[in-house]
């Protein structure tokens, strides 16, 4: 008979999770980077580079809550949202719709991490893991920022851009 899983194991696997996704997403950030045609977006997908590893410390300040050593699981979700990314830097390369393909990609990105966030905060304080509140609300916080940064570029310049194209 299998054991009984608990909210603390979901937490867990869940931590492993987004652990995984955030250290793909630093390996992934400076190819848009390089392939973003706007100096402002180039410069915000460096900054959320930055960001990405101050919130991998705190998901590593999680794990040692937890008495666990910081390991990552295999993230279909991010390996899928970051292939279409790849996927958009190929097909509308050096095109008028590229930064806003980037956007889009970056956003779902974002819409993902925001979501398993907010999971795990809820989590936390069910299980009464109180200190990883602040370290998971940290990194929320920072992702929601990202992801306004993200539409106000969009519909500033990019996706104007992108139309004037077709």
């Amino acid at each position: 008979m299998a054991t009984e899983k608990t909210l603390d194991d979901l937490f867990l696997d869940t931590l492993k999770d987004i652990y995984y996704a955030e250290k793909q997403i630093l390996k992934a950030l400076p190819k848009m980077a390089r392939a973003a045609q706007s100096e402002e977006g180039k410069q915000g997908f460096l900054h959320h580079r930055d960001e990405t590893q101050g919130q991998i410390e705190r998901l590593e300040e999680v794990f040692e809550l937890l008495g666990k050593a910081p390991r990552g699981k295999t993230c279909e979700a991010i390996q899928g949202i970051i292939a279409e990314a790849e996927e958009i830097m190929e097909s509308f390369k050096a095109t008028p719709a590229l930064d806003a393909g980037l956007i889009s990609s970056a956003q779902a990105v974002e819409h993902y991490e925001i979501a398993r966030y907010g999971t795990l905060i809820a989590w936390a304080k069910q299980i009464g893991l109180d200190k990883a509140v602040p370290l998971l609300q940290a990194n929320l916080e920072e992702e929601t920022a990202t992801d306004k940064k993200l539409t106000k570029l969009a519909e500033s310049s990019a996706n104007a851009k992108a139309k004037k194209a077709a």
